[in-house]
């Protein structure tokens, strides 16, 4: 890992958080759409904080530059827990959080549960004054979506995970997840739940047709003007790579240029409707949008509401990205945290999780314990992939500061951003 990374945004990586948070996956609050209230605001101050001149990252314990904070978790029986909002189960009446409470009931440790994380870049604002001043965050356990934990861990401002504490977790992880290039081994984190990007479509719109690739959205003459890509460079550029027969995960910028060449054809012909954030799904609904690339938790409430929403997985493959655990650098309960960390790896506890949040579960094994809360929850494929879904996963790789700025700038130029 790196010794110092100056934390330093471009104005295209500024322009493509902006754009994010105001229509794409950082507007959602991680919950289903129909559930969701609002979105959080970006905050100047966060803003200017990811922007500002380089950040010294904190020395990482065990090299010898700094110890472990101190852990009081022998003595403190607590938690404070960040976690993005809706993310939670909760009993019906909303006032209890029934797999949280069963974890204090046996271990004897309270969780402050907090919904404070609306948005990474407003989050990581409130955050980083503390971690880069060597400070406690006042957060023992936070979530937060790949790209923010790569950073966070590139600085040095996260703590390296005890195994030991993680028995259910090392075990139980889905290989999709186990060792993305930021985090090899999970040696920092562990996700949360999963994202996946597939495409979805409007059977009536559609006339009864499946449409399942890339190629369908881009170039079938039944489609044209009624396609919609992601304001997400990484979603709609990783399932081009993938459809070009290109790996997401290992691409070069010719390859991208070659996405983004692919794209324009299709902007410039006006196959493409347009490119949206997660306002997609009101026009896919109602059938202005009549195939488009989507997120798998949008899909499942839509269908709910909706039986002509069907959803396809690219024979080249899908993207897959996740919300992660990590314990900040000085928290002062890291064992108490990696206790709750593992608690979430037990099976009937990851069943009752993936139940109420409906987004991809981590947990390998899981289905059967579902399917006793849940048959069809269960048996959907987006909340328990398969394996044939498994082997179609591809994360996208991490990218240098130097090719973010370069390639979000061509992005922005092809969307009109």
């Amino acid at each position: 890992m790196e010794q110092f990374e100056p934390d330093r945004l471009s104005a295209a990586q500024l322009t493509a958080m902006r754009r994010s948070l105001t229509s794409g996956r950082g507007a959602l609050t991680r919950r289903s759409l129909l559930r969701a209230s609002g979105v959080g605001a970006l905050t100047l101050g966060g803003l200017s904080a990811l922007s500002a001149c380089g950040i010294p990252p904190a020395k990482r314990a065990g090299t010898g530059e700094q110890a472990a904070s101190d852990d009081h978790s022998d003595r403190e029986k607590e938690i404070n827990f960040s976690n993005w909002t809706e993310y939670m189960d909760t009993s019906d009446d909303q006032k209890t959080r029934p797999t949280l409470d069963e974890f204090t009931k046996r271990t004897g440790i309270k969780v402050k549960y907090t919904e404070d994380i609306n948005d990474n870049v407003e989050f990581f604002g409130k955050i980083r004054p503390q971690l880069a001043a060597g400070q406690d965050t006042g957060r023992d356990l936070i979530v937060v979506t790949d790209w923010l934990a790569a950073r966070i861990i590139r600085l040095g401002w996260a703590q390296k995970l005890d195994p030991a504490l993680l028995p259910h977790a090392f075990a139980n992880l889905s290989p999709q997840f186990r060792s993305p290039d930021w985090d090899p081994g999970r040696a920092y984190s562990y996700p949360w739940t999963g994202i996946s990007t597939v495409i979805a479509y409007n059977a009536k719109a559609t006339g009864g047709r499946k449409v399942d690739s890339v190629t369908q959205l881009l170039d079938d003459p039944t489609l044209k003007g009624r396609v919609g890509f992601l304001t997400e460079m990484r979603d709609s550029v990783g399932m081009t790579l993938l459809d070009q027969g290109k790996d997401p995960a290992n691409f070069t910028t010719a390859d991208f240029d070659g996405a983004i060449g692919r794209l324009q054809k299709g902007v410039d012909s006006k196959q493409i409707r347009r490119f949206t954030g997660n306002d997609y799904t009101a026009d896919l609904d109602k059938g202005d949008i009549a195939a488009c690339l989507a997120w798998a938790g949008d899909i499942i409430q839509l269908q709910a509401g909706n039986p002509d929403i069907k959803y396809a997985i690219p024979a080249a493959g899908y993207i897959t990205s996740s919300d992660n655990m990590l314990v900040p650098a000085h928290a002062r309960h890291k064992a108490n945290a990696e206790k709750l960390m593992d608690y979430y790896y037990e099976l009937p506890v990851a069943a009752q999780l993936a139940a109420y949040i409906s987004y991809v579960c981590p947990v390998e094994g899981v289905k059967d314990d579902l399917a006793k809360i849940n048959p069809a929850l269960a048996d959907n494929t987006l909340i328990v992939p398969d394996k044939a879904m498994t082997a179609k996963s591809h994360a996208f790789r991490s990218l240098s500061s130097e090719e973010e700025t370069a390639y979000e700038e061509k992005f922005t130029k092809l969307i009109g951003a």
